[in-house]
């Protein structure tokens, strides 16, 4: 998904040539993966949202559009049910907005079943957890001069292919005499997946898969090492919604350096 420039609610369509009546259509941005991001500005009834919506869905399929996103800010809520009769279901919501999709005719639908229940995990090829059967988060190393919060949507690309958005910042873990006798710092980040095709990276990691939150807390591994137990809890927690990370939020210094800086934006009032 793409994030959506400012944009009508509707536009015309119409052709003149044959003298057809114009029809309105819903405005959309398209975004990288074929699909159409639509996002609702002004109060509209179902009434008259609806015939809207199959109209713009019926030129969407003929221009081979893999799927419809609804952008419906949470004061337009009188759509919700009307749009989930059209076959949209949730995708994911914020606190001042719903997000809803629709994956078109003859689109393999990747969104993995009870998506907001699941996780991300890999097997890695090589290294400590090798032969282990451990089904991990995928990791990797910042480089110099980049942002934890972009190290973390390279490293899920990389390793797996899909394609994410940075979120939050959940724990981080400090260690000393780590690689080349350094101190070492881990951050357990959590990212919103914008595609669902896995396409692993065969040079370090053996497989990966969605998998359901209750199996990945519930693996031996976990059990039996309490560091990888506390993760494991921590994304449990949090997909039940009963945990608030620290959010990325751009910045610059006093020598005029973009920089981020990282917190819980929900506490922000109380400053």
């Amino acid at each position: 998904m793409s994030s959506t420039a400012s944009l009508e609610s509707m536009k015309e369509h119409t052709v003149p040539d044959n003298g057809v009546e114009q029809v309105q259509l819903l405005n959309g941005v398209e975004d990288l993966y074929d699909g159409v991001v639509v996002e609702i500005k002004e109060y509209m009834d179902s009434n008259s949202f609806i015939p809207l919506l199959r109209a713009s869905i019926s030129q969407w399929k003929q221009q081979g559009k893999r799927a419809v996103w609804i952008k419906l800010p949470i004061e337009f809520s009188n759509l919700v049910n009307p749009v989930v009769q059209e076959e949209f279901r949730y995708h994911h919501a914020e606190p001042d907005y719903l997000m809803l999709v629709r994956w078109l005719l003859n689109t393999r639908d990747t969104l993995p079943v009870n998506a907001s229940h699941r996780v991300l995990v890999v097997q890695e090829r090589s290294g400590g957890f090798k032969g282990t059967g451990l089904w991990k988060l995928p990791t990797g190393v910042v480089n110099e001069g980049e942002d934890i919060c972009e190290a973390a949507i390279r490293e899920v690309k990389e390793e797996t292919g899909i394609e994410a958005e940075f979120v939050e910042v959940l724990a981080f873990r400090q260690s000393h005499n780590s690689f080349f006798r350094k101190s070492d710092l881990f951050f357990v980040c959590m990212l919103r997946p914008l595609s669902f095709d896995i396409q692993k990276q065969d040079s370090e990691v053996e497989a990966a898969q969605w998998m359901p939150i209750e199996d990945y807390v519930n693996q031996p591994y976990n059990k039996e090492h309490q560091l990888f137990q506390y993760v494991a809890e921590i994304c449990k927690t949090k997909s039940e919604g009963n945990y608030v990370g620290f959010s990325a939020f751009p910045t610059v210094t006093a020598s005029g350096k973009k920089t981020y800086l990282y917190f819980n934006n929900g506490d922000l009032s109380k400053l």
